[in-house]
This record gives C-alpha cells, sequence and structure tokens, in this order.
C-alpha cells in the first residue's frame, strides 16, 4: 500500500464509541430516522441539511439562549440569514459555572503563575462590567486591549461582551502603528493596557508606546493598564484595580442580543496594506467553537485545553470560548522555549493536559533542534495535538508519533480569521495520515476547485466553500455597501466562498494545504504550492527555516530559495546540491529552485506565518509600507537589494 495511504493513527473502535461526535451522530440519526455509517455520511448531512445539523448542534452542545423557530432564513453568500429570530449573550455561555472549580490556570515564562476559579471568574467580570458601564460603555460600543495572555485579557473580553460591547485585541509585541493601524479604525472607548511583558526572560516596558497610542485615539474616553511587570502606569490612566475597586461581585444581569450582534473585531495579517477589519458575530461565533470543541476535539467538563497563541491571533479567541464547553483553560505568555526549551511540556505534564495546541512552526524548530519531550515527561495524558499557523509537513507528523506520543490523534488544522474557525480539521471518528488534515468540518462546504469552477480530488487547486455556514463575517468595519467583504471572498466565483489557499483534496475526504494562493509559484506556466518545497527543504539538517517565492525574469517566473541555516553552517556548493536533490527527488525538477541563497533571518508574522508576499515584493523592488504586521521586520532588510536578484540582472 502507498506509505501516504497507511494511517499513522487510527483510533480504536472503543474510543470511537464514547465520544461526543459519535453520541451526537446516533442522536441526529434517531431525530431523522437516519442512519449514518460513516463520518463522510454525516458531513454530507451537514451539507445537504444545514438547519437541521445546526439546530442540532445549538441542542447537543447546550448552547444558552433563545434559538427560535427559524434556523435558516436565507441561503445567499454573501447574506445567508442564520437564526433570525434568536437571543443569546456570548459571555453567558463562558460563564454557566459559578463552582469553585478550576477555570484556568497561567504561566508567565518562569516569571508568573496564576490560577483563577470560574466563581472567581465570574466575579471579576461582573465588577469590571460594572465599571465600563459607568464609563459609558453600551451595546456595540468597542473596547480595545494591548494584553499579553493574561487571565485579566479573559476577564475583559468577558466583561465587555457581557455588556454586548465589541472586544478587540492585539499583543503588546505590536509596534505604535501597528496598534493605530488597528484600533485607529474602530474607535474604541475603553483601552486596556499593560505595563509591560517578559520575553525570554527580559522585562519589555510598554508604558511609553500606551502614551503614544492612548493621545492617538480619539474617541477614548478611559485607558486601563493591568500591572503585570511592575514597570508604573502613565499619566491619565487608571490601574485595573482601582478601575473596579468601588463595584462588588453581584449578579450579572445578561441581556441577549440578536445571533448576529458584533462580538469581535479581528484584522487581517495586514502585511500588503492597511489590516481590514473583520466583525464576527457572537451566535456564529460561538456556536462554530461550541461544533469544533465538543465534536471535533471531544472537549469534556474539567478538561486541561491549552493552546500556545497571544491576543492577536484567533487562536486566542478559539481558546477561551472553551469555557463555554467546561473546559479548563492553560494560559501561556511569553516565549515557547524558555526558560528552557521543554517549558511547554513541562506544563502539559503538570497540568495534565489533554488537549496541547501549537503552530506548525513550534513543532518544526522542536523537531530541528532534537527535543524528545516523551523521554522527559509523562504525557501520556495528551489525547490530542493540535496544529495550524501554516501546513505541517510530514515529518512534523512523524516527530509528533515519535516524540510526544504514539496513542494520540494528531489534527492539523486550516481555517483562518476570516472565519474564526475551520474550514478542514479533525474529527475523533477516523484515522491520521501523514501530511493529511483528516476531513472537512461539519456543516463546511469545503472543497477544492480549478480555474474554471470543477471541483478536483487528488489535484491541487483553490480551497472553497460552497454553501454558507453561520462563522462567516457579519462583515469589515466602515463597509456599509459591503463592497470590500464582498470583494474578499466572492469575486472569484460568484455566489462561492473563495479562501484563498491552494490545496488538495485526497481520495479519502483528507485535505492538503499547499500554501496561500496569491503566493503560489508559477515557473513555465505551471502552479506550485509552496508547501510542496518547504516539506523537502525541512529535511535538510542544516537548514533552520526557509521562505520561497517566484521571482519575475525574463518574461517568465524563477523560483528562488532563501534559507537560514544552523549556527555555523555555510552554505557551500555542495549544500545547495543537496538541497536541490532532495527538491528534485522529493518533489519534481520544476519545484528545483533556480537560485538559493543564504539569509540571517525570515521574515513571519505574529502568528508565525510565512511572508512570501512582503519578500517578493521587495526582491522585485516594491516597498513594504506596512511592517508593523511583521514579528521581526528587521529580517525584511536583507531582501531589498539581493545580489543577483534585481530585475535585469544575471
Amino acid at each position: 500500500m502507498n506509505a501516504r495511504y497507511t494511517p499513522l493513527y487510527s483510533p480504536a473502535p472503543d474510543r470511537v464509541d464514547g465520544t461526543l461526535l459519535a453520541a451526537f451522530k446516533r442522536e441526529l440519526g434517531e431525530q431523522n430516522d437516519r442512519t449514518f455509517a460513516s463520518y463522510a455520511d454525516l458531513h454530507q448531512f451537514s451539507i445537504e441539511e444545514p438547519a437541521l445539523f445546526w439546530s442540532a448542534v445549538w441542542d447537543f452542545t447546550g448552547v444558552i439562549g433563545d434559538k427560535g423557530e427559524t434556523i435558516l432564513a436565507s441561503a445567499a453568500m454573501p447574506g445567508a440569514s442564520w437564526f433570525p429570530d434568536a437571543r443569546l449573550n456570548f459571555a453567558e455561555n463562558l460563564l454557566r459555572d459559578r463552582s469553585d472549580t478550576t477555570a484556568l490556570v497561567f504561566r508567565g515564562e518562569d516569571k508568573v503563575t496564576g490560577e483563577l476559579s470560574r466563581a472567581e471568574l465570574y466575579d471579576h467580570t461582573a465588577r469590571l462590567a460594572q465599571a465600563l458601564k459607568a464609563s459609558g460603555v453600551g451595546p456595540g460600543d468597542r473596547v480595545a486591549a494591548v494584553m499579553p495572555n493574561l487571565p485579566e485579557t479573559i476577564v475583559i473580553m468577558l466583561a465587555a461582551t457581557s455588556i454586548g460591547a465589541v472586544f478587540s485585541s492585539c499583543s503588546p509585541d505590536f509596534g505604535i502603528e501597528g496598534v493605530l493601524d488597528r484600533f485607529g479604525q474602530i474607535d474604541p472607548k475603553v483601552l486596556f493596557t499593560v505595563d509591560g511583558y517578559f520575553f525570554k526572560g527580559t522585562t519589555i516596558d510598554c508604558t511609553d508606546k500606551a502614551q503614544a497610542v492612548m493621545s492617538e485615539l480619539t474617541g477614548l474616553m478611559q485607558t486601563v493598564v493591568v500591572p503585570y511587570v511592575e514597570c508604573g502606569h502613565p499619566e491619565g490612566t487608571t490601574l485595573f484595580e482601582d478601575y473596579i475597586a468601588e463595584y462588588d461581585a453581584e449578579e450579572i444581569h445578561f441581556e441577549r442580543f440578536p445571533f448576529n450582534h458584533p462580538l469581535y473585531i479581528l484584522y487581517s495579517s495586514g502585511t500588503t496594506g492597511t489590516p481590514k477589519c473583520i466583525v464576527h458575530g457572537a451566535g456564529g461565533t460561538l456556536l462554530q467553537h461550541k461544533k469544533e470543541h465538543q465534536l471535533h476535539t471531544d472537549i469534556r467538563e474539567g478538561d486541561p485545553l491549552f493552546y500556545f497563541t497571544t491576543c492577536g491571533w484567533m487562536m486566542w479567541n478559539w481558546l477561551v470560548s472553551g469555557l463555554a464547553s467546561g473546559a479548563k483553560l492553560m494560559l501561556y505568555d511569553g516565549n515557547p522555549f524558555h526558560p528552557r526549551s521543554d517549558v511547554l511540556f513541562d506544563y502539559a505534564a503538570e497540568q495534565r493536559c489533554r488537549i496541547f495546541g501549537t503552530s506548525a512552526k513550534f513543532l518544526e524548530e522542536a523537531r530541528k533542534t532534537g527535543l524528545q519531550p516523551r523521554t522527559q515527561y509523562d504525557l501520556d495524558c495528551i489525547d490530542m495535538v493540535l496544529s495550524t499557523g501554516s501546513p505541517l509537513a510530514p515529518e512534523g507528523f512523524d516527530y509528533v508519533y515519535e516524540n510526544i506520543g504514539s496513542d494520540l490523534q494528531l489534527a492539523s488544522i486550516s481555517g483562518g480569521t476570516d472565519i474564526v474557525s475551520c474550514f478542514v480539521l479533525g474529527s475523533p471518528l477516523l484515522p491520521v495520515h501523514r501530511g493529511e488534515i483528516q476531513c472537512a468540518g461539519l456543516g463546511m462546504a469545503a472543497e477544492v476547485w480549478n480555474e474554471q469552477g470543477d471541483r478536483l480530488v487528488g489535484e491541487q487547486g483553490e480551497l472553497v466553500c460552497t454553501a454558507p455556514f453561520p462563522s462567516m463575517p457579519v462583515g469589515f468595519w466602515n463597509d456599509p455597501d459591503n463592497s470590500r467583504y464582498r470583494a474578499a471572498y466572492f469575486e472569484r466565483f460568484e455566489g462561492v466562498w473563495h479562501h484563498g489557499d491552494y490545496a488538495e483534496e485526497t481520495e479519502h475526504g483528507g485535505y492538503v494545504i499547499y500554501g496561500r494562493s496569491d503566493a503560489v509559484l508559477n515557473p513555465g506556466g505551471v502552479r506550485i504550492g509552496t508547501a510542496e518545497i518547504y516539506r523537502q527543504v525541512e529535511m535538510i539538517p542544516e537548514v533552520m527555516e526557509s521562505i520561497v517565492i517566484g521571482q519575475s525574469w525574463q518574461s517568465d517566473v524563477r523560483i528562488v530559495l532563501f534559507v537560514k541555516l544552523r549556527e555555523g553552517d555555510v552554505l557551500d556548493e555542495a549544500l545547495e546540491q543537496r538541497i536541490r536533490l532532495q527538491i528534485r527527488n522529493g518533489a519534481t525538477p520544476r519545484h528545483v529552485p533556480a537560485k538559493i541563497i543564504a539569509v540571517p533571518d525570515i521574515p513571519r508574522t505574529r502568528s508565525g506565518k510565512l511572508v512570501e508576499l512582503a519578500v517578493r515584493n521587495l526582491v522585485e523592488g516594491r516597498e513594504v509600507t506596512n511592517q508593523e504586521a511583521i514579528a521581526n521586520p528587521e529580517a525584511l532588510a536583507y531582501f531589498k537589494d539581493v545580489p543577483g536578484l534585481a530585475p535585469g540582472r544575471t
């Protein structure tokens, strides 16, 4: 049998039967006099009968609110109308339990630890909600946060959304312009920030940044500073404890709002211009997250749930929704390899983490550095490893099963800020194949199309979604006629969501993501996904990271590969030849780069995504004006005038 189709992991029958998804499948079948013989059968039903499916998800996952009689009033895309009569409060669903059980635990590198019970989380939220109301914040007003991944950040989000305000966040490592590019568009009434944060053991003072940001946000009524590293706070700001000091922890009155009431404003990466402000609704976000948490991730009451993320990445929003399914959240802020390279696995073992989420970049770096956590820690508690942010290479799959656990489900997942959730992800009913995402999400009509709009299986093309789903954005901020929203997703294929990923649907229903389609290489008119090259280059021990672009060259496109090498190694002719041979043998001769160039660092966004378009623009003489979206913007400098790459030079 082809190795690609030999599973790395298959769930045992009793494990399958005990999942929430199996229970949901049985219950849905009984309600509709159907038998679902497979996941594929269930998925097909969820696409063909969206009203029946999403109504059942609401009931099974225990959404708190008034569902209403109508589930899907219009299936137009864009313009679908879900649960038009429903009323709910997002925060009420996350604060459903006021017991003394643990709601969340926290680590800030090796500097700070913390814990909050569900009762304490509720009480802190109640006090802050009153303070926000006293500051004039009401439904629809924006509350912004420049915060690390702290317990207080969750309290701020819950307090804001409990009163119907719209929450928006970014991480404190954003520069002043990066913060203003985002919050300057949405005019927040209250800004929460932090005095500083820790990174690789160093204290980073944020007080000057806070002063600069608040001075530019003209509609701001109040700035509140959360003391984390004890750097003080700027004049004109209020400390968090002082802000809530006069309010008691009374019962919260959760006003229930329409299904599409704005909940979050998230932002596109902004690497090619000012970030788009993407507005997500409370009902769609909640319902989609509860589906993904309970049915796809099998989260139960009290399960320790970890995801390494910042508050500038949608995975933070995904993580905190775990409270609605009873999860115990594990928060971590700082560098994931400090103070030791195994710090996240130490945390996982200590908390008996059941679901361990991270990025493909983290797993690749752990693999490259030879980290073997299962030899040092008891990680039998981990039932599932989640990976996203960029495509996980087949070698990353091998690494997880060899070094984290052999009897766990590895769920590579893919979606994005655009939908604050996933199009394709894992299923506890299915096997895991090397290098593949397991399946399309329930209720998500994900397909791969060619340029003519024909469905492809076993071939590469554009990832699309052919039917509406509840977590589609409400729209973009300051886009009253929805023209920018429509242009972003619906102009390529009319009435169909075009996601912008280059992908392949496999013969058994899995998916492989090959990178962003706007970064796809096109030498000689043949489309090549960048991930195909990365997968081969990652097998070269000397290469720590790489980035590949298609450079316009002599009326065609040539492939240029930049590599960051292991300390002490050099890119000599022998290493170049090994890289070329690996790519040729592992992919095709068309994938072999015309140029291989060593660089000191590889630029990435703050969520770990490679920025191929920014590098291509620099190489071809175009400026990259919005560098605030880059986590390491200094890495871009090298690409401005690379010898041998300027157009017209050889």
